[in-house]
């Protein structure tokens, strides 16, 4: 979650400072706005395309024209596309998928489904925060983590399936149609991530996942600010739906920054691998937003 962005300003803007008689720009000024970008998840790709400009691999130092004095780029290595992180997340959706039919069928009774779901809820957050932190591009590492997390849906949504039938179907839908409704107001520039929408949307998301630690925290001793209830019979009210409903929304809108995040990994020309990084940060807002869909459907029918 995946953990994710500002504003980058366009090659030609930045152009226009610097060269006022010309359209072009060095990407070298692009990682520069962007390590100072109030983006978390922007300023680490910025940086890590510093980095592997400094070491001489794979970033081009240009990408939009070359301008006069300076040498032509050297690239080396094949750079990531778009393409490539679409592959990926679709690889690490299904596996996601397969595992949690493989948990839903295996671990049906015993303390076996509780260990199960406790300690792969754990591992999973462990590594989630050592990806999103450490930028780790590693595959295995990151489909490590897509395991742990079958294994807890699986697990979960069979509870969930069990005392309300059909709901898991419904959540596999509306997290999809989300999903897809958020790229469409992406792509469309109905929605963008500038720095105002991006502080808005990371400042909400930091605020319900503290209330929402904090509310675990009282469970786990006996009670509940009655912001989230985990038991799939448990009785919900208009607290939680609606405290439900804000995070379906928030979680919903980091797509925006998640799709930015993409398309300036592009543009600052990283190499192939940061692909993983980029599918994997798609891949904990689905996850998440699965959660939030599932729990409200649960209170709904309740």
């Amino acid at each position: 979650m995946t953990l994710t962005p500002a504003h980058v300003l366009r090659a030609s803007d930045v152009g226009h400072r610097r060269y006022p008689e010309s359209h072009v720009i060095c990407r070298r000024d692009v990682l520069t706005v962007a390590v100072r970008s109030s983006n978390p998840v922007l300023g680490r790709l910025g940086e890590a395309a510093r980095a592997e400009r400094s070491t001489g691999l794979s970033v081009p130092e240009y990408g939009y024209g070359v301008p006069p004095g300076y040498g032509a780029p050297t690239v080396a290595g094949r750079m990531m596309t778009i393409d490539d992180v679409v592959t990926r997340a679709v690889m690490l959706v299904l596996l996601t998928a397969a595992v949690a039919a493989v948990s839903w069928f295996s671990l049906r009774v015993g303390p076996v489904v509780y260990l199960a779901a406790i300690g792969s809820s754990i591992a999973g957050l462990v590594l989630g925060l050592v990806i999103t932190f450490a930028r780790v591009t590693n595959p295995l590492v990151i489909s490590a983590y897509a395991v742990l997390q079958g294994v807890i849906l699986g697990v979960v949504s069979r509870a969930f399936e069990q005392f309300y039938p059909g709901i898991v179907l419904q959540a596999v839908v509306g997290t999809v149609g989300v999903f897809a409704g958020m790229a469409m107001l992406y792509k469309t520039r109905v929605l963008r991530a500038t720095p105002k929408f991006t502080r808005w949307v990371i400042g909400a998301l930091i605020g319900v996942v503290a209330l929402s630690l904090l509310n675990f925290v009282f469970a786990i001793f006996g009670g509940n600010l009655g912001l989230i209830y985990y038991g799939p019979g448990e009785k919900g009210g208009m607290i939680p739906i609606i405290f439900s409903l804000v995070c379906i929304a928030i979680g919903a809108l980091t797509f925006i920054i998640d799709f930015d995040q993409v398309e300036q990994g592009v543009r600052y020309g990283l190499p192939e691998r940061y692909a993983w990084y980029c599918s994997f940060g798609l891949l904990v807002g689905l996850i998440f937003l699965y959660w939030q869909i599932l729990r409200l459907l649960g209170y709904l029918r309740n």
